[in-house]
């Protein structure tokens, strides 16, 4: 068993503008301290940092990609799109969409993340690996195909998607998505596609602030949107891989697995408030890699999306990957006494089983 990890030096050079969280810099919002943005490179950079220093690279086979495709952008995207963001690249940048700003060359890296999802896809639909890790950026699950949206320039996952199906047309593909917010670009571009299962965990009414609801369900319900509250925890997540997620998947029965894999619901991201930990990614993967074993012969792709907490995305990351590969290598969560304290009271643990229990029902009838 093989596990890919595909990733590029380039990809972390992506500029992403002056923005302070989700607001424009300007007017009596001030610049962050350190002169970044939220979509920093330092997240991504410290995780393949991380797993250098631990040696949990050297388990892994490292691989880069070439950029996507115009042919491969344009089964998602429109060509106007596309055209308009090349030649905004080509000068000092520019903001297309809804805080999405990018600097000069940011076309070149932005196909360059997605060619990194495209060829995990392709390498562990051909058999040449068993399942991956994409480490993209800039992300892209809330692009639409002619809009940008929050950090997201091109559809990562759904351009991967449609370049297997163009090799194979009859794939049966399920996307998971567990990153913070609600999946509105991936669930766009396939809602009325009942070959394809969008899944989304995300913290209710955080961004985008108008979609994520449970009524939205596509196609032959091949959609499925799970809001959760603020400060769910550890065991709210784990309560609706079990209940919900997995029950949909066994039911599907996808040929491939791909998960858009965002930090941000983790204790200490500054973008929201969901207190899961490393232990609750490692838990959520592991989970999903028995799932993919016992329904598409193990085939399981993880592509990095959100995730602001320059501390603790490393540590996030790291146990993820590690249970993706099934590795021995740890590198120990210093923060695991403190968010385990800081997890829901019993009192609150009943009201959250509770919403999650009303999310299965629902989604069962």
């Amino acid at each position: 068993m093989t596990t890919g990890f595909y990733w590029d030096e380039r990809c972390f050079w992506f500029s992403g503008g002056n923005y302070a969280f989700t607001q424009p810099v300007g007017g009596l919002v001030q610049p962050l301290a350190a002169g970044g943005i939220p979509e920093s490179p330092e997240t991504k950079r410290r995780l393949k940092n991380l797993m250098d220093v631990t040696g949990l690279m050297g388990s892994l086979a490292c691989n880069t990609a070439d950029e996507a495709s115009t042919q491969a952008l344009l089964r998602v995207h429109t060509r106007n799109y596309l055209t308009a963001f090349e030649e905004a690249s080509k000068g000092s940048g520019g903001e297309l969409g809804l805080r999405v700003p990018f600097g000069q060359g940011g076309y070149q890296q932005a196909t360059l993340s997605t060619g990194l999802a495209c060829r995990a896809v392709a390498d562990v639909m051909s058999g040449r690996i068993t399942q991956a890790y994409a480490l993209s950026r800039p992300p892209g699950h809330h692009c639409l195909p002619d809009f940008p949206n929050g950090f997201c320039l091109l559809a990562n996952i759904a351009v991967a998607v449609q370049a297997a199906r163009a090799k194979q047309p009859d794939l049966k593909i399920a996307v998971l998505d567990w990153d913070v917010h609600h999946g509105n670009g991936t669930e766009a571009i396939f809602l009325d596609d009942p070959a394809t299962l969008t899944i989304s965990i995300h913290q209710e009414h955080n961004y985008p602030l108008d979609t994520g609801g449970t009524e939205v369900q596509g196609a032959d319900k091949s959609n499925i949107n799970l809001p959760l509250p603020p400060g769910a925890g550890h065991d709210s997540y784990l309560r609706v891989i079990e209940n919900i997620v997995q029950p949909a998947l066994n039911q599907f029965k996808p040929d491939l697995i791909v998960v858009a894999c965002g930090y941000d619901a983790a204790a200490i991201d500054p973008l929201s408030r969901m207190m899961a930990t490393a232990k609750t990614f490692a838990a959520m993967t592991t989970a999903i890699k028995h799932t993919a074993t016992a329904l598409c012969d193990g085939r399981l792709v993880l592509v990095h999306e959100g995730g602001y907490s320059e501390v603790y995305v490393p540590f996030c990351g790291h146990a993820t990957i590690a249970a993706l590969a099934e590795s021995s290598i740890v590198a120990p969560d210093p923060f695991a006494d403190t968010f385990a304290q800081r997890q829901p009271t019993e009192r609150f643990q009943s009201f959250l089983d509770g919403w999650v229990d009303d999310l299965a029902q629902f989604h069962a009838s």
